[in-house]
């Protein structure tokens, strides 16, 4: 009997917000695959080895996706690491695959969860708390109320078109490009807050576009509200 992916969310960063259908996906794996060369190195593992720390015994997958925009290189990391999956399910192991936030949102792991797919194996999406729900919560505010539109906006691309939007604009994986995004944001007529590594050991709160470092980490969220 062939083995079954789990693309499991582990959520944003505080191990206590894993969900207790994670936790079971993981506990129940045989094989845990983590994005990354060496696994205590992973911040998904960092976070999830608090939570269930019996996964310091189980069998490890480390899979290497690069961090660039590179087509060629992209399907090349893509093609090895679903290789490497399906040789896991061919055996009959079960793969919970481990990734921040929610399994479906801006998720390295659904690349992978494709290709699974297509080759024939099963596959299963394990919801987790996306990291903009724990950053509100974190910030004790709300998203959006009544008829606001709320929108997701990977920041590393082109986005003045994106900030004009109504309603409330999340800003995510912003990387090199924060010194534009604090630049266009600072143009805005918003209130505008940022956490950086929020759950996890460095959480930092900037409260304007104004205080938010141009050298801000990979973990770095933000939210746009429109002013009342």
């Amino acid at each position: 009997m062939k083995g079954k992916l789990f693309g499991v969310g582990i959520g944003p960063g505080d191990p206590e917000l894993l969900t207790l259908k994670a936790v079971r996906i993981i506990r129940e794996a045989s094989v845990i695959a983590v994005p990354g060369k060496k696994k205590e190195d992973t911040v998904a593992y960092q976070i999830t080895v608090q939570a269930v720390p019996e996964i310091a015994e189980k069998e490890c997958m480390e899979i290497y996706m690069p961090m660039t925009k590179e087509k060629k290189a992209l399907e090349e990391s893509h093609e090895k690491a679903a290789q490497q999956v399906a040789e896991m399910l061919e055996r009959g192991y079960d793969v919970a695959f481990l990734t921040l936030g929610d399994s479906s949102v801006y998720s390295t792991y659904l690349y992978i969860h494709e290709r699974i797919r297509a080759m024939g194996y099963e596959t299963e999406i394990v919801s987790g708390i996306p990291s903009f729900c724990a950053v509100a919560a974190r910030l004790n505010m709300g998203l959006v109320e009544k008829a606001q539109p709320l929108h997701v906006i990977p920041a590393s691309y082109q986005i003045e078109e994106a900030l004009k939007l109504p309603g409330t604009k999340v800003l995510m994986k912003a990387g090199k490009k924060m010194r534009e995004v604090k630049e266009m944001l600072m143009g805005l007529e918003a209130d505008t807050v940022m956490i950086e590594n929020c759950g996890m050991e460095g959480e930092r709160v900037f409260q304007s576009a104004a205080e938010i470092p141009e050298d801000a980490g990979y973990y770095s969220l933000i939210i746009v509200k429109e002013k009342e």
